[in-house]
């Protein structure tokens, strides 16, 4: 999709199916609070997520695959690690995200992936900061 698109056409689907990923879990209630959310739609990956709240604004999030295969990232490929993240990964969770908290922005912080490191984990740090102002959240 890169290759035909280049970055914007990836990064706009993945937002997109993040978004539609969270309106559906607006309409069934399952909007009780970030954490929980990140771990539900990372179960359904089927993935062990560990989701460690930090602080009021931060989150660190580790992401446990029973294989070295992201299902967003796919395998072992250290040159187009990035490309996944900035494209796919983190657009796919912001909108995601997006969708079911509008009041908050989220950026992320990638420490480790499987198209990085080979390994089974994914693991970033989340920021949130609330949109009526540039503080972070109290």
């Amino acid at each position: 999709m890169i290759d035909i698109g280049g970055s914007n056409l990836p990064k706009a689907i993945s937002t997109k199916s993040g978004s539609k990923l969270g309106k559906l879990y607006k309409e069934r209630g399952l909007t009780v609070d970030i954490g929980i959310a990140l771990k539900q739609v990372y179960s359904a990956l089927k993935a062990k997520p560990l989701i460690k709240k930090l602080n009021d604004d931060t989150y660190e999030v580790i992401i446990r695959y029973s294989k070295k295969f992201c299902p967003i990232g796919g395998a072992h490929n250290p040159s187009r690690a990035p490309i996944f993240q900035e494209n796919i990964c983190i657009p796919y969770t912001r909108g995601f995200l997006n969708e079911l908290f509008p009041q908050f922005t989220f950026e992320a912080e990638i420490l480790n992936c499987i198209p990085l490191n080979n390994q089974h984990t994914c693991h970033y740090i989340l920021k949130i900061k609330n949109k009526k102002n540039t503080d972070h959240i109290t």
